[in-house]
């Protein structure tokens, strides 16, 4: 098999004559070429833009309908849950991680078969992790012309494996002194962050925690390491290490930079730290994907906020780089630009998802974008060379904070194109309303929370004003699960999202850490985030706001305008039922369940659920967002699905919790008795 596949897969590798086949390609006619024999799905997100984008072009809106269940992968022996993990399709064969444990996997694409599998051994390290079982999936690179598979896993240990046997690559890192690793093929990645630890235990808990929840990506040789720390709504004390982002050599292991998430003295943003926090305070991770354009030698990386969610007392200041995307040099690892999409992040508003990378027509001409959708329902987007906003970018007055000790930024950020693509802030237009009555009922609900802007500020319990709590929404309008996809040959992004509130009370530092076993850090914080929150409800058992309860928006990322918008999946019968008694045809308000997509050549794809709550795959026409085809599947489909063409054949692979569960047009299942 040729490497042709797998480079038309990206529109960002270097090789311009390939580039300029497939961009020519894409000006003639559908159908002018046959579906050629293999397309790959190279990283997580397809490419090192994370389009989620396939050419495949094999299953359309005529035999959607024929799909069925080519085979099914197993992972209960690799003890696989959540199904957070998109398998990569890279010169014939699948590559995935499973289980807590991070088993990484080769499957035979045509029979579901597993052909090897490697875990790393066993350590403290990995059983503290809370992001064990959410692996992602892997790194892809070449040395010397030998396909090599990367993974991080839970205990922070960078390992190289060979793609073909699965066996570490002889020469690269150094050997980890504790019993049972292999003598080659791993990087301990605490060694380079700067803190005691000990290769066995880690960290010391006093003094934090780091590990993974994403692949590294490799970019022109250099690996690209990001982190992820304890979510900071399970955190009760102010200490802990920073997500430094981390840079190696793809052949031999060799650290070669790491960039200060949180700037030291003499560093740019060193003075949004206030107080001295910098020298004790931590997160600011990297847990979503990171995506990547080799051509520029740049690397993308979105973050999250710092230690200790929804109460900021103890780091005052914007608190550079948290909350951001940061452009980095691959090679160097030397800050090209940088944007904060919230200054001093206390409302759990991390960036959940890869940026998106396109090649668009703006109003300036041909313009690289990159795109990064937020849990705030915005999207913000930048020239991915300068980091310049291709449409401007307001900061706009917030309210304070009443609590004592917290000081919020004045202003946020707020793009002012696109448009948001769910609706943002608390209000009470947006509350049910299908009768008088029932927006009476919704009224009352929300009686005792304070409503107020997306960045509506938090409470503590026994507040003087008497209420519960803030509503904060949305809190996930795009999350882990359901990230967004697009079109790299038209430039529409295509965005599942949902509209819910947080609503989480702050408690005293002492009440919180008495709800861990084991929390990092030693000073208790003076307010951070109670265990769960009283959330208001509508008593008639509907939604308390209005639909849609869960849509897609189409947005074409030349103009910045919305495309198109639609519900997504269908109203649930149990809400049906409730309204017809009270005289109400509610439409079609989506299901308010979220799930992956894919976009391939005709067609985008996405899992989700219809009105009886039966697992369904929906077929749309990416122009106008039509429904053309619906096939019900096996099961719910989780996080990310992905495309591919295998020996002629075009698979849609779904994330069925322990499962992988593999869609074809008939022919191209396994002969009878063939291993599944």
């Amino acid at each position: 098999m040729t490497r042709k596949s797998q480079l038309i897969r990206s529109l960002f590798n270097a090789r311009s004559l390939l580039k300029s086949l497939l961009l020519t390609s894409l000006m003639l006619p559908a159908g002018a070429f046959a579906q050629p024999e293999d397309v790959e799905w190279v990283t997580l997100g397809s490419d090192w833009g994370h389009t989620r984008y396939s050419p495949a072009n094999q299953i359309n809106k005529d035999n959607f309908k024929d799909l069925e269940v080519a085979w099914t992968w197993d992972g209960a022996s690799f003890e696989a849950q959540s199904g957070r993990s998109t398998p990569s399709y890279i010169n014939g064969r699948l590559y995935t991680v499973a289980g807590a444990r991070r088993h990484v996997i080769a499957i035979d694409p045509k029979t579901g078969t597993t052909i090897w599998s490697y875990r790393e051994p066993d350590t403290p390290r990995w059983n503290y992790s809370m992001r064990a079982d959410y692996g992602k999936g892997v790194g892809y690179g070449q040395i010397d012309g030998r396909d090599v598979i990367y993974i991080i896993s839970p205990a922070f240990f960078l390992t190289a494996l060979d793609a073909e046997t699965g066996a570490p690559i002889e020469g690269f890192g150094k050997p980890v002194p504790i019993p049972g690793f292999p003598k080659t093929g791993v990087v301990d990645l605490l060694a380079d962050l700067g803190h005691p630890y000990d290769p066995y235990e880690g960290l010391p808990l006093e003094r934090g925690y780091i590990t993974s929840s994403s692949p590294p990506i490799v970019v022109n040789d250099v690996i690209v390491v990001g982190n992820s720390a304890e979510q900071g709504y399970h955190q009760s004390r102010i200490e802990n290490v920073p997500g430094d982002i981390l840079g190696y050599n793809a052949r031999t292991g060799e650290f070669l930079w790491k960039f200060n998430v949180i700037p030291q003295p003499g560093e740019y943003g060193h003075e949004t730290w206030e107080n001295d926090a910098w020298t004790y305070t931590g997160d600011i991770s990297s847990w979503a994907p990171i995506s990547a354009d080799p051509a520029l030698d740049l690397v993308y990386i979105p973050t999250n906020g710092v230690t200790i969610d929804y109460y900021g007392g103890h780091s005052p200041g914007d608190n550079l780089y948290g909350t951001s995307l940061i452009a980095l040099d691959a090679k160097t690892g030397q800050r090209a630009w940088h944007f904060q999409m919230v200054h001093h992040d206390i409302w759990n508003y991390d960036t959940p998802t890869a940026p998106i990378l396109l090649d668009v027509n703006t109003a300036s001409g041909p313009t690289p974008i990159v795109a990064q959708a937020t849990k705030q329902g915005y999207v913000y987007t930048f020239d991915r060379r300068t980091g310049e906003p291709i449409w401007p970018i307001v900061e706009t007055p917030m309210p304070p904070s009443t609590v004592p000790g917290e000081k919020l930024a004045a202003t946020q950020p707020i793009p002012t194109k696109p448009a948001p693509f769910e609706k943002v802030g608390a209000s009470i237009d947006y509350l049910a309303d299908f009768t008088p009555e029932i927006r009476q009922q919704a009224l009352t609900a929300v009686a005792n929370y304070n409503l107020g802007p997306v960045f509506n500020p938090p409470i503590q319990r026994g507040h003087p004003s008497g209420k519960i709590a803030s509503l904060m929404c949305p809190s996930g309008a795009v999350n882990i699960t359901h990230p967004p996809v697009a079109d790299p040959t038209s430039g529409v992004m295509y965005i599942i999202s949902t509209y819910n509130c947080s609503s989480r009370q702050l408690v005293t530092g002492e009440e919180a850490d008495t709800y861990y076993e084991a929390p990092t850090g030693v000073t208790l914080s003076r307010y951070a985030a109670a265990n769960g929150g009283p959330s208001p409800r509508h008593p008639a058992g509907i939604p308390l706001w209005k639909p849609p309860y869960s849509r897609i928006t189409a947005i074409d990322m030349n103009t910045g305008d919305e495309l198109w918008m639609r519900p997504a999946g269908y109203t649930p019968q149990r809400i049906i039922d409730i309204l017809a008694d009270k005289g109400v045809d509610p439409g079609n308000t989506g299901s308010g369940s979220v799930g992956p997509m894919v976009a391939t050549a005709s067609l985008l794809i996405y899992g989700n659920i219809d009105s009886a709550g039966t697992p369904m795959l929906y077929a749309l026409d990416k122009m106008t967002g039509e429904e053309v085809a619906a096939i019900e599947v096996p099961a719910i489909s989780r996080y990310g699905m992905s495309s591919w063409v295998h020996d002629g054949h075009q698979y849609i692979i779904m994330q069925t919790g322990s499962t992988l569960t593999a869609m074809a047009l008939p022919g191209a299942a396994p002969a009878a008795g063939a291993a599944h």
